[in-house]
C-alpha cells in the first residue's frame, strides 16, 4: 500500500470511532431517552407529567416535566387512524410543535448506517490491496525498495571523483544498459551482479547511483538488513517482490547495500540448519539470480566491505561475477574529490586544494566531505565571507584528533605527565631516520586523549618494512619511557600505546614472518566459520608450545623497542626539557616550532607550506 492509501484507510477508521462514539451518546449515554406506548403516553399526559411534544408525521418525541423512570426524554409512534391529537394536547397543557418533514429522522438514520458503510468501504479496500499484492498478508512480504527514477536521478559520474580506474571498470555495463541489443547481436552476456568493496565512506552507494544516471534507468535502493525480520519467509517473499518490480521497470539496476547482512556464509550460526530466515532470503537471492527465469536488463550493484563473510555461492559467475574494490584515494584522488566538494563553498583565494590534499592523508570521501563541511561551518561561526586555510586547519585537527574538551582542566601535575608523555613520542619519532615525521604536538585534551602527537608520513604507504614497523614500535612506547626515566614514575596515560604496540609486535610475529624463531609462518587466529556457541568464535591453529613461543617473540620485540626509546630519551634529555617547557606554555607545537626547539629539519608538509612533498595515513600517538 502507497502512502496515501494508507492515509485514507486511517481516516475513515477515525471517522468510524467517531460515529460509533456519537451514536452511542445519542442512544442516550448523555440525556436518558425511553420508548412509551400510546397508552401509557396518554396516561403520563392525564397526569400532567408531559413538557412538551415534537410532531413529526406519526412520530412524538418529547421531554417529562419531572423525570420518569430515570429518563427525560421519550418518543413514540401514533397510530395511523389518529385524529385532532394534537389539539387534545394543547388543551391539557402541553407545548405541542408540528413539523411535516422527516429529514432529521432520515440523518438519525444515516449516522446510525455509516459506521457500517465506512466498514464495508474499509473491507473492499484491504481486500482490493491484498489481490493486487500478489495476495500476501498486510505488507510484510512487500519489498521495501526505493526507486529511483531516471528523471529524479541527477548524479553522474561529474559527482564521481577519485575513481577513474572504477568509472572505465563499469563503463561497459552502462552501455549494455543504454543499448542491450549491441551486445546480444554478438551473443555476449552482460555481468549479472556487480559487488563493490571498500572501506566505509569510499564512495560505493554514489558510484551505483552514478551509473543508474548515467544509462538513464530506474534506480533500486535497499539495504540488505531490510529483507530480513521477525516473521520466517517475509524476506524471501521480498527478493521476489523486489524483482518482479525490477522486471517491470526493466531495463534498471538494483543496489543493495551492505549485503553482507542477508549474504553470509550459510551453515553459520546457533542453529546450523538450512530453514534459517536470513538463509530462506538469501536462497531466494541466488535463485533470482541465476534461477529458470532469466532477468534481461536487470543488473545487481551489491556494496560491503566485509567480502570475507559472504557465502561462495554468492559470488561465483551468474551471480556476482564482477568484483570491483573500491580503495581510499590517494593524493590525486583526494585532490578531485576536493575539488567536487568545494564547488559550492566560497573559498579564499589563499587555500591551494593540493595542499590540503597532501595534509589529509588516508582520509575517504566521506572523510574528505566532513571536512569541507567542518571548515565552512567555522568559517561561518568566526563571521568570515570566506573559508580560508586556517579554517581548513582547524577541520582537519577536529576530524583527525576529535573535539577540544576546554571543559576540562587539567591540574599542573597531570600536565606535568602528560607533556612529558607527548614529548617522549615526538623525540623519539625526531631521532629515528624510518619513523613518520612529527607534525604537531598538543596537550590540550581531544575526545579520549589527554594529549596527542600526530605524524604525517612522506608518501602513499602500500608496504611496511621491519624497521619501519620496529620504529613505530619505539614511538609508540615512547611515552610510557619519558614517564619511567624523566619522571620516576609510570600511569596509566599509555594504555593505548602498549595495546597497539602488542598488535603490531603480534602481527610481525604471526601474520608477516618477521621473526627468526617462528620462520615463515602465518599462524594468525582464525575466526571458527562453524564453531557452536559452546566451541567459543575462535580456533587455534597451532600447539600450546608455539604459542608459548609467539608470547616469548613479541615480549622481545617490545624490549627492544622500549629499550631502544629510553636510549634515545636518555640521549636528548635537554631537547626533552625544551619541548616540555614550551608545551606548558602554549600547549600545541606545530612543526615549525618543533625545528626552531630541536634545531633540525623537519620533513613533510603542512597545509600552511608551499612545498610539493606528499603525505599519507596519519597516526597519532595519544596519551
Amino acid at each position: 500500500m502507497n502512502e496515501q492509501l494508507k492515509a485514507v484507510l486511517l481516516i475513515i477508521f477515525i471517522f468510524i470511532i467517531f460515529f460509533t462514539i456519537f451514536g452511542l451518546i445519542k442512544k442516550g449515554f448523555v440525556e436518558k431517552e425511553i420508548e412509551l406506548s400510546f397508552s401509557k403516553f396518554s396516561e403520563l399526559v392525564d397526569a400532567g407529567m408531559v413538557k412538551s411534544a415534537i410532531i413529526k408525521g406519526n412520530t412524538v418525541k418529547g421531554e417529562f416535566k419531572t423525570a420518569y423512570n430515570g429518563a427525560s426524554k421519550y418518543y413514540l409512534t401514533l397510530p395511523p387512524d389518529l385524529q385532532n391529537f394534537s389539539t387534545d394536547l394543547v388543551k391539557k397543557g402541553v407545548n405541542v410543535e408540528a413539523s411535516e418533514s422527516s429529514s432529521g429522522q432520515y440523518f438519525v438514520i444515516f449516522l446510525y448506517l455509516l459506521p457500517v458503510i465506512l466498514m464495508v468501504i474499509f473491507w473492499f479496500v484491504f481486500l482490493r490491496q491484498m489481490q493486487l499484492g500478489g495476495n500476501k498478508a498486510l505488507t510484510f512480504g512487500k519489498s521495501k525498495a526505493r526507486m529511483v527514477s531516471s528523471d529524479r536521478n541527477r548524479v553522474t559520474f561529474d559527482d564521481v571523483a577519485g575513481m577513474d580506474e572504477v568509472e572505465e571498470e563499469v563503463t561497459e555495463i552502462i552501455e549494455f544498459l543504454k543499448n542491450p541489443r549491441k551486445f546480444e547481436a554478438l551473443g555476449g552476456k552482460i555481468p549479472k551482479g556487480v559487488l563493490l568493496m571498500g572501506p566505509p565512506g569510499t564512495g560505493k552507494t554514489l558510484l551505483a547511483k552514478a551509473i543508474a544516471g548515467e544509462a538513464g534507468v530506474p534506480f533500486f535502493s535497499i539495504s540488505g538488513s531490510e529483507f530480513v525480520e521477525l516473521f520466517v519467509g517475509v524476506g524471501a517473499s521480498r527478493v521476489r517482490d523486489m524483482f518482479e518490480q525490477a522486471k517491470k521497470n526493466s531495463p534498471c539496476i538494483i543496489f543493495i547495500d551492505e549485503i553482507d547482512a542477508v549474504g553470509r556464509h550459510r551453515g553459520v550460526g546457533i542453529s546450523g540448519g538450512g530453514h534459517e530466515e536470513r538463509e530462506q532470503t538469501l536462497n531466494q537471492l541466488l535463485v533470482e539470480m541465476d534461477g529458470f527465469e532469466s532477468n534481461q536488463g536487470v543488473i545487481i550493484i551489491a556494496a560491503t566491505n566485509r567480502p570475507d563473510v559472504l557465502d561462495p555461492a554468492l559470488l561465483r559467475p551468474g551471480r556476482f561475477d564482477r568484483r570491483i574494490v573500491i580503495p581510499r584515494p590517494d593524493l590525486r584522488g583526494r585532490e578531485e574529490i576536493l575539488k567536487v566538494h568545494l564547488k559550492n563553498i566560497k573559498v579564499s583565494p589563499n587555500v591551494e586544494i593540493s595542499l590540503i590534499a597532501r595534509g589529509t592523508p588516508g582520509f575517504s570521501g566521506a572523510d574528505l566531505a566532513n571536512l569541507t563541511n567542518e571548515a565552512a561551518l567555522r568559517a561561518a561561526r568566526q563571521n568570515k565571507s570566506e573559508v580560508d586555510i586556517e579554517d581548513f586547519d582547524y577541520a582537519k585537527d577536529k576530524v583527525l584528533l576529535g573535539m577540544e574538551r576546554k571543559s576540562m582542566i587539567l591540574s599542573e601535575e597531570d600536565k606535568k605527565v602528560v607533556a612529558y608523555h607527548e614529548a617522549g613520542h615526538a623525540v623519539v619519532a625526531l631521532n629515528l631516520e624510518e619513523a613518520d615525521p612529527v607534525h604537531k604536538i598538543s596537550i590540550v585534551p581531544r575526545g579520549m586523549a589527554l594529549g596527542v602527537t600526530q605524524q604525517l608520513p612522506l608518501d602513499d604507504k602500500y608496504n611496511y618494512s621491519k624497521g619501519y614497523l620496529e620504529a613505530e614500535l619505539a614511538v609508540l612506547l615512547g611515552g610510557r619511557a619519558a614517564e619511567e626515566i624523566l619522571l620516576n614514575n609510570i600511569t596509566t596515560g599509555a594504555g593505548n600505546d602498549l595495546e597497539r604496540a602488542t598488535e603490531i609486535a603480534r602481527n610481525m610475529v604471526t601474520v608477516w614472518g618477521m621473526s627468526q624463531k617462528i620462520g615463515l609462518l602465518s599462524l594468525k587466529t582464525e575466526k571458527a566459520a562453524f564453531a557452536n556457541l559452546w566451541e567459543g568464535t575462535t580456533k587455534s591453529i597451532y600447539s600450546e608450545k608455539t604459542a608459548q613461543e609467539i608470547d616469548e617473540e613479541i615480549k622481545i620485540l617490545i624490549n627492544n623497542a622500549y629499550e631502544t626509546a629510553k636510549r634515545i630519551l636518555t640521549e636528548n634529555s635537554e631537547i626533552m626539557e625544551k619541548i616540555v617547557s614550551s608545551l606548558k606554555e602554549k600547549e600545541v607545537l606545530d612543526k615549525e616550532e618543533l625545528e626552531e626547539i630541536t634545531g633540525k629539519k623537519i620533513k613533510g608538509v603542512t597545509l600552511s607550506d608551499k612545498k610539493q612533498e606528499n603525505t599519507s595515513t596519519s597516526k597519532e600517538k595519544d596519551g
